[in-house]
């Protein structure tokens, strides 16, 4: 018998899961919701907030940058450190300098 790895889910199931998480937020719970309580106004339809850093500035991200690899090991390394499932929002594990470098390679 081997050691065994704890199961991750699949990649797909992880963008699934952000995009459901990023959707829910600004969202009450309970009572159904008005069309303008969906999210913070500053984040365009097609774009999720992150936090960065240290200090943990916000960045508005397009949602197609989930599907890129570069994008997905800042993912994977996050739910590692963070988890996904937390108040703040997505967390990304990474200097503000190294993610807006990245970012700007993948606009």
């Amino acid at each position: 018998m081997g050691i065994r790895k704890p199961n991750k889910l699949p990649q797909t199931e992880v963008i699934k899961k952000i995009l459901k998480r990023c959707s829910s937020l600004g969202k009450k719970t309970g009572n159904e919701l008005a069309e303008t309580e969906q999210l913070p106004l500053d984040v365009p339809k097609g774009h999720f907030a992150v936090y960065v850093g240290e200090k943990r500035s916000r960045y508005i991200v397009p949602i197609s940058f989930l599907t890129r690899p570069e994008f997905q090991s800042l993912l994977r390394r996050a739910e590692e450190e963070f988890g996904f499932d937390h108040d703040m929002g997505l967390l990304i594990p990474c200097e503000e300098v190294v993610f807006r470098s990245l970012t700007s390679m993948l606009r």
